[in-house]
């Protein structure tokens, strides 16, 4: 960012800090999307990542066009080679509190003691799986121990898949995973016990539904084999669907004022997120969210479509912004701008400050 861009910030840095236009929280599809974005429109923005993604765990992304089966580490070593391009900067760093300043716009601490400046936020922090507790899953977690058809189901088509039901959206989970499977079993494990319109459903479907509580998970050369139950039974399963609790990363936000707010379906609370408009602005003016920050259920390509329209909306605020500095400055003929421009006149021929 040029010096002329920050003459009429009010913003005063500190020993050593560095002032942006926007500082982007969070470095997955979201937030490195909005970066790029932002850099495109020629704004200075610094990406803090904390390099923990969501979608570490498994082997590839999907549903991503032209983009579909890359691994989730090659697709964001590739975005952010795309934003470093443009002149954005990436910092590796784990950001632990944000203040509103006085004189506008906002600190950023980070972790070892760094603080940076900006005048916008983007947080696309992301958001946190909380398993149920069943010895093994979380070892297979983004493996065999999945969550979202759309994203494995092709994966483990025609295998035996298992659901483990904690909810009340067991069943419904079930009837949906057998899009890609005939072989369909749903453990009741600690759920309620379904309806009887949900076992005619089950039954008509050809899914079996299997009583007690399950144990652990048999697991033979680093492949999940079966789904162990208290009574000792293994039932042979590729892979089992969970569902876990969506928390999101929101201890920065806290910061801020903005604390998480518990998401409901059906009645049933999900997750916590941060309530956000559609293009991801916040209660606090000048912070942004997008991602699964703030929608529980987005998949990456939708993250990044996300972290796109709020970076629109992001750079649209700080042009309306940059506007009104630029006319109040006009207005005074004895602004330190009018005051450059009187000069840069007077170097040129001209005298005082008829402009």
């Amino acid at each position: 960012m040029s010096d002329q861009t920050w003459h009429n910030e009010t913003i005063i840095p500190g020993a050593g800090e560095r002032r942006h236009d926007v500082v982007v929280v969070g470095g997955g599809a979201a937030g490195l999307s909005g970066a790029l974005s932002l850099a495109r429109a020629r704004r200075s923005v610094l990406v803090i990542d904390g390099a923990r993604p969501r979608n570490a765990p498994a082997s590839h992304v999907h549903n991503f066009l032209t983009r579909d089966g890359t691994p989730p580490a090659e697709l964001l070593a590739a975005g952010r080679e795309e934003v470093t391009g443009y002149g954005g900067e990436i910092m590796a760093g784990d950001a632990v509190a944000a203040e509103r300043l006085e004189t506008g716009g906002f600190r950023v601490a980070l972790a070892d003691g760094t603080t940076v400046l900006a005048r916008r936020l983007l947080v696309t922090t992301g958001l946190v799986d909380e398993l149920p507790p069943v010895p093994g899953v979380a070892e297979r977690w983004g493996r065999e121990v999945l969550h979202c058809p759309y994203c494995h189901g092709w994966e483990v088509r025609d295998q035996p898949i298992g659901v483990l039901a904690t909810g009340p959206f067991a069943a419904h989970q079930a009837l949906m995973w057998r899009q890609w499977s005939s072989e369909v079993t749903l453990f009741l494990h600690t759920a309620p016990e379904p309806a009887e319109e949900e076992y005619e459903q089950l039954a008509a479907r050809d899914i079996a539904v299997v009583d007690g509580t399950v144990t652990g998970l048999e697991v033979t050369g680093d492949r999940l084999t079966g789904v162990t139950l208290a009574d000792g039974r293994t039932i042979p399963t590729r892979a089992l669907v969970v569902t876990p609790r969506f928390t999101a990363r929101a201890d920065l936000l806290t910061s801020l004022g903005l604390a998480p707010v518990e998401l409901e379906r059906g009645g049933e609370v999900i997750g916590t997120h941060i309530a956000s408009d559609p293009v991801g602005a916040t209660a606090v003016s000048g912070v942004w969210v997008a991602g699964n920050v703030t929608d529980l259920m987005e998949q990456v390509v939708g993250a990044a479509a996300a972290g796109v329209r709020a970076a629109a909306a992001i750079n649209a605020d700080l042009t309306a912004e940059d506007t009104r500095r630029a006319v109040a400055a006009r207005r005074d003929p004895f602004s330190p701008r009018r005051e450059r421009e009187a000069a840069e006149h007077r170097a040129r021929g001209g005298s005082g400050h008829g402009l």
